[in-house]
């Protein structure tokens, strides 16, 4: 069987899973939220969370109608290069950043899953 860091090192290796960890580190999402931000679909999102959450990286609970993902901080605590890929590496990439930029228009604005879902969000 694997080491749980080759596991977590290959998780890591994934632009699309590292776009998630991105917006992760600034708030909690739903997967409708991380659809939107990434502009990829449910089915996407699913198997990208699924792999992070299995790797330990990311929690999920849910709220209302609404499943939602954090980062798992005490396996980050466990794995600083985690940390340090996210707070350093993440911010020099441009899409990263935009991607960023509209997460916190988004939640400036108030908006909520249920906007997302209705299509009311417009920025």
């Amino acid at each position: 069987m694997e080491s749980k860091l080759i596991q977590i090192l290959k998780a890591l290796a994934d632009e699309t899973r590292l776009r998630i960890l991105n917006l992760l580190q600034y708030s909690d999402l739903c997967v409708c939220e991380l659809e939107f931000f990434l502009n990829i679909s449910q089915s996407n999102a699913s198997k990208h969370l699924n792999k992070l959450t299995n790797t330990g990286i990311l929690h999920y609970y849910k709220s209302a109608k609404y499943v939602y993902y954090q980062l798992n901080m005490e396996l980050i605590d466990e794995y600083p290069f985690i940390k340090q890929i996210l707070s350093t590496e993440s911010g020099k990439i441009a899409q990263y950043q935009k991607e960023h930029e509209r997460l916190t228009l988004y939640k400036e604005q108030g908006y909520t899953c249920d906007d997302l879902k209705t299509g009311n969000v417009c920025f």
